[in-house]
């Protein structure tokens, strides 16, 4: 009697077999230096994709992670798409560009970061929540992903906003090298269940248990819409990655004989034998196929280089900023109804620490949601919300807590786009107050912005009162959008929007996606360009007003809203109009915005006969001292101080 195909369903058995003749042919493919990088095997643990698979629907949702193939063949069955993938050929899933553990397709997504794809699992499963059609998300972790702390900042949410998302855990006790029992304290099971989240146990052995046990959890699933957490218990019998396994042979030797597939393959019939060389026939076709597809291939995604064109300005009159921003945030809901609003404290009454959100969660109940501290877990889970096809906007409430969502940012949703060749977007909005000038402190006074420069597949934007928050916002709702940072200089807040410049200048926007604001003077002959962003922009005019003034000296200024990416080309010729360019900026000028328009100015040449110089703070944490905190961030009388010494060289 079969140990297996008895009490199995064949297809079950058919997707174990497969997930692991693929992963053999790539091991050996490694081997003779036919695939670059690494391959991470789920030999062994195959049964849990494969019966995991078994019940879902079309809509439901995989989120996988490093050891991501037995899961993606057991969804999809796309063995030439994988490993086209690995061989980094255009015909792979992911145009040869994300490789082993950078997998899309039709609702299946991976990443080789530790625990990053739990909230983008929960925010997928939000999406299927709000959609009321009774789909759910998986995702799979290993059990050393169970010392990141996004994991349980995910299970507090998902436990709390009661959303239909399956933790499936593969127990296989190693953490790479490293025995669990080395590093994970406390029990398991208990882990989701302080949480309130009902879990579940089984193990890759006894397929039978394991799929009543899943079948169960996926029925109540669709019934309640709540999140469930199954262990499964299981061994991967290869190394964690290619050949670097150094668990002794007595400890996997067990497990080798107990594994179901091995099993299987040793007391076959002859009609098994038969199915099995198919199986096999199957993956040597897909190698074939791969290796006479084309290489991948990365697309050019530079952006035209032609001058902008400028035109008067037009902004409403008299208004504070921070009244602007909340009417723009009011109208973008009303016009759309897949935005929502996710942050810290921005219900009402309270909306928000700078009172951006006041009263928008009575206007639109349930689409302005109140979160936990939790800044990694809210960031991804928009970045899965956008996913899903909604327009989240998550506020961080200081500007300054942004590193701690800086992996889900930089690793997550800035990478989706290009990693997955272009074949989804993440729609999500990281809205943050920064800067200082309030008295907050070191740790809520920063301006980090320059961090987030460089991005590759995140655009940064920072919002001025010489633009409306209209032209920054609105342009952001639009099914290709993509991940964006907005940066909101708090003293903004309360300033008014400047509706009429000072006698003797003109206001101008560009005609960027994002507009860039001019200060033109109607002098002849400029002396000079000031050049900033974010708050800055208003120290920018009151010293512009100031040279002219008392000093006789003309001086125009370039506010720019989109800070990356940023190309200086299209401002060349407004540049070179003016004997010296000075960058103001209140973060810190290493290697910030600043360095990189010298940069760009050198690499076409227009430095020649230009003074150019940057103003910023000194390389030291932000003061509490009112006095202190004045005297080091750029102000209106040091920013003119540094304008009259490049007159006088």
């Amino acid at each position: 009697m079969n140990p297996v195909t008895t009490s199995l369903n064949r297809s079950i058995l058919s997707n174990a077999l497969t997930s692991r003749f693929v992963e053999e042919a790539l091991l050996e493919l490694f081997s003779e230096g036919k695939l670059h990088g690494t391959v991470h095997t789920c030999i062994g643990q195959e049964a849990t994709g494969a019966v995991i698979s078994e019940f879902l629907l079309p809509g439901d949702t995989i989120v996988s992670n490093h050891r991501c193939h037995g899961h993606f063949i057991s969804r999809h069955g796309d063995i030439e798409g994988l490993i086209a993938e690995l061989m980094g050929r255009q015909t792979g899933v992911s145009g040869g560009i994300g490789g082993s553990q950078h997998l899309y397709k039709d609702g299946f997504f991976s990443n080789g970061i530790q625990g990053g794809m739990v909230p983008i699992a929960a925010g997928l499963a939000f999406g299927h929540k709000l959609r009321n059609q009774k789909n759910i998300s998986v995702v799979f972790i290993g059990d050393g992903t169970l010392g990141e702390g996004v994991v349980y900042e995910t299970f507090n949410i998902v436990s709390k906003w009661e959303l239909p998302l399956l933790i499936v855990l593969e127990d296989n006790k190693y953490s790479q090298s490293t025995a669990q029992h080395e590093t994970l304290a406390g029990d398991i099971d208990s882990r989701a269940a302080a949480f309130g989240i009902e879990t579940a146990k089984a193990d890759s052995w006894d397929w039978d248990g394991l799929h009543r046990t899943a079948g169960k959890l996926v029925e109540h699933m669709r019934m309640d819409s709540r999140p469930r957490f199954l262990r499964i218990e299981t061994f991967r019998l290869k190394a964690h990655s290619k050949g670097d396994d150094i668990r002794p042979r007595e400890e996997v030797e067990p497990f080798e004989k107990i594994d179901p597939i091995n099993r299987f393959l040793e007391s076959m019939t002859d009609s098994d034998q038969e199915w099995v060389d198919e199986l096999r026939r199957n993956v040597r076709q897909a190698i074939n196929k791969a290796h006479v597809s084309p290489d991948a291939d990365v697309p050019d995604e530079a952006s035209p280089a032609g001058a902008v064109a400028w035109s008067p300005a037009e902004l409403p009159e008299k208004k504070r900023l921070v009244g602007a921003l909340n009417e723009t945030l009011n109208n973008i809901m009303s016009l759309h109804d897949g935005v929502f609003l996710l942050g810290e404290d921005i219900l009402s009454p309270y909306g928000g620490a700078f009172k951006v959100t006041k009263g928008l969660s009575e206007t639109y109940p349930g689409r302005v949601r109140n979160t936990p501290i939790s800044e990694a877990s809210i960031v991804g889970i928009g970045a899965g919300l956008g996913f899903a096809g909604y327009y989240p906007i998550v506020e961080i409430m200081f500007g300054d807590f942004i590193g701690l969502a800086f992996d889900q940012i930089i690793n997550h949703a800035a990478k989706f786009q290009q990693m997955y060749n272009r074949q989804i977007l993440t729609n999500v909005i990281v809205r943050t107050p920064m800067g200082g000038g309030r008295g907050y402190g070191p740790t809520h006074s920063q301006t980090l912005d320059k961090h987030f420069l460089g991005v590759p597949g995140l655009r940064v934007l920072a919002m001025n009162n010489l633009t409306s928050p209209a032209q920054l916002y609105m342009p952001l709702i639009s099914p290709h959008s993509g991940p964006t940072l907005v940066i909101e200089n708090k003293i903004l807040y309360g300033s008014y929007l400047h509706d009429t410049p000072s006698e003797g200048f003109q206001l101008l926007h560009s005609d960027e996606l994002f507009p860039s604001a001019w200060l033109r003077p109607y002098a002849a002959d400029v002396d000079m360009t000031l050049v900033g962003y974010g708050g800055v922009c208003e120290l920018l005019l009151a010293a512009s007003e100031i040279l002219f003034e008392e000093h006789d000296i003309v001086a125009q200024v370039l506010c720019v809203m989109q800070i990356y990416p940023f190309r200086v080309a299209p401002f060349l010729e407004m540049l070179g109009s003016a004997k010296g360019v000075l960058i103001v900026e209140e973060g810190q000028g290493f290697a910030g915005f600043g360095s990189e328009v010298i940069a760009q100015l050198a690499e076409h040449d227009a430095l020649s006969g230009l003074n150019v110089r940057r103003h910023y703070p000194p390389a030291h944490c932000i003061p509490a001292s009112g006095i202190l905190e004045k005297a080091m961030l750029p102000g209106v009388a040091s920013i003119v101080r540094e304008a009259l010494t490049m007159t006088q060289v």
